[in-house]
């Protein structure tokens, strides 16, 4: 010790806490200082006989790796070490594609670069800790996993750095801690046992890694999660709910399913999204670049360089909230905001100046329980609205689902949960506020607006087998009508396949039918 204990009788000390002249204050920070002196002769001493690491994929406690030394992994698909950016002034410990070392998935050090690669020292500490050292500041340490029991470290083939007990047992792994890249099997969502979040967040610059404006983020506030991004306190793009095949509002997916794998886990215990790289397919990754973009990255070996198959936002409609609640986004207008048909814009005058964030107001209100009934537009091909506060029953029929909402004088819209088998899908998704952020795209979905039954149009057709009498007052039968992209109202010819006809309104207790009626362009534009 360097402070040792006082032969003196307590008598000569009225100050209990006193010994060998100082006060406990000061003994206390002597004692520190001499603990973390302990702590930098013991790291000395490991690196003094450590085993330098070359093209190996493990580290112990008995090995080290400094300067331009490697982890590899198994299969040379990734490697670990430093590497530098602004000109060789600022120095990380990163995990990058050896075909492309430019293209880093992981970064330790975001907030304490190294000042010279020769500096840096990456160890496992005796305590189980893997540790990166800066020589040139006493071995300071400017990065740690927080861990302990650790006696290896690996490398694996998919990228993923994981420290293991001598047991075998995983206590840390880089894919728990990710920073602006995912890739194949590291999964983006919640651990709702825990709290703890499997997010991005982007650089702060090309060649700057730490932590930028921008997270990519999966909310799990709603019953059907989506993922967000995020920059400065605001979301900027979502991707819309899992369908059971895709994100709502990335129809591509579809396109990439004989490269990837997809896999969509909702349950107690976390909410999680990853992907998985078919066999042969090339190696990808996402990212969240510095601009708060995403996008999907696939290596080309041919030209030898990555091929951007995905960005979102990709174009003015995914924009978040660009045109308001009840709003409709269509990129292929010269004005690409409308309002749902029954709406009308919240500010004309706003919306005469191109800015239609304040959205749409419905024209007549909700007639629930005043006696002259609701029905539902189909606004066909879209990304569905925002799920948060809306709730899903992957249980139910996309025909119950419609009884549940008329059923419900809060309900404003429903939809399908699960697109998958064909047909109309199931499961059910309703929304009980406003419809936020709401596009046409390629593939897109069903989504059934409620309107006032008077709003639904001067011709609608009386579903096959509905009485007047089951038209909640309704005194005749008008045939239904359809609105194609670039074209005028027409007369349907029938009704679309899948679509619900007859529903028991359980508050009127006799069968009811569900008037449905078909956009598959922008209502009007109001300008």
């Amino acid at each position: 010790e360097l402070v040792k204990k006082s032969t003196h009788s307590t008598a000569t000390f009225p100050d209990s806490r006193r010994s060998c002249g100082l006060p406990y204050s000061a003994r206390r920070e002597i004692m520190g200082q001499s603990h973390r002196r302990l702590l930098l002769v013991s790291l000395s001493v490991l690196l003094l006989t450590a085993t330098p690491v070359a093209a190996d994929s493990t580290l112990t406690q008995r090995s080290a790796i400094a300067a331009d030394q490697r982890l590899v992994s198994p299969g040379d698909v990734f490697q670990l070490g430093l590497f530098p950016v602004a000109n060789g002034t600022k120095w990380f410990l990163g995990i990058w594609f050896t075909v492309s070392p430019a293209a880093v998935i992981w970064v330790a050090n975001r907030d304490r670069p190294l000042n010279a690669s020769s500096s840096g020292i990456l160890a496992l500490s005796g305590r189980g800790d893997l540790v990166l050292l800066d020589a040139a500041r006493d071995n300071e340490t400017v990065w740690s996993s927080n861990s302990s029991s650790a006696t290896v470290a690996q490398l694996r083939d998919n990228g993923n750095l994981v420290l293991a007990d001598a047991a075998g047992a995983v206590v840390w792994q880089s894919f728990e801690h990710p920073t602006n890249t995912f890739v194949a099997e590291m999964r983006c969502g919640k651990d709702l046992r825990t709290g703890a979040l499997w997010a991005l967040s982007s650089w702060r610059g090309a060649d700057d890694p730490s932590p930028g404006d921008f997270r990519y983020v999966m909310d799990t506030s709603s019953g059907s999660p989506e993922l967000h991004v995020w920059g400065k306190g605001r979301k900027t793009y979502r991707t819309g709910p899992w369908n059971g095949m895709r994100f709502s509002g990335i129809p591509e997916m579809t396109a990439f399913e004989d490269m990837f794998e997809f896999r969509f886990t909702n349950t107690t215990d976390e909410v999680s999204y990853v992907f998985r790289d078919r066999a042969g397919s090339p190696v990808s990754r996402v990212v969240l670049n510095e601009t708060g973009v995403m996008q999907r990255m696939v290596w080309d070996q041919a030209a030898v360089t990555w091929s951007v198959f995905w960005s979102g936002p990709r174009d003015q409609c995914d924009r978040y909230g660009l045109c308001g609640a009840f709003g409709v986004c269509n990129v292929v207008d010269a004005v690409v905001c409308g309002c749902v048909r029954g709406f009308r814009p919240s500010s004309p005058a706003e919306w005469r100046m191109r800015n239609a964030s304040g959205g749409c107001a419905r024209s007549t209100p909700l007639q629930c329980g005043l006696g002259g009934g609701d029905g539902f537009y189909a606004l066909r091909g879209v990304k569905l609205p925002e799920t948060h506060g809306s709730s899903v029953d992957a249980s139910a029929s996309l025909e119950e689902c419609g009884r549940r909402c008329l059923a419900n004088c809060s309900c404003t819209a429903y939809a399908a949960s699960d697109i998958r088998g064909g047909g109309g899908g199931s499961g059910c998704i309703q929304w009980f506020g406003e419809l936020m952020d709401t596009r046409f795209v390629d593939g897109g979905q069903d989504l059934f607006v409620r309107l006032a039954m008077s709003d639904l149009g001067s011709n609608a057709r009386r579903p096959r087998g509905c009485s007047e009498e089951a038209l909640s007052g309704e005194q005749s039968a008008r045939p239904e009508r359809v609105q194609e992209r670039g074209g005028p109202d027409r007369q349907a010819a029938a009704p679309q396949p899948g679509t619900p006809a007859r529903l028991l309104h359980p508050l009127l207790g006799q069968d009811t039918c569900l008037r449905i009626h078909e956009q598959q362009e922008l209502g009007h534009l109001y300008f």
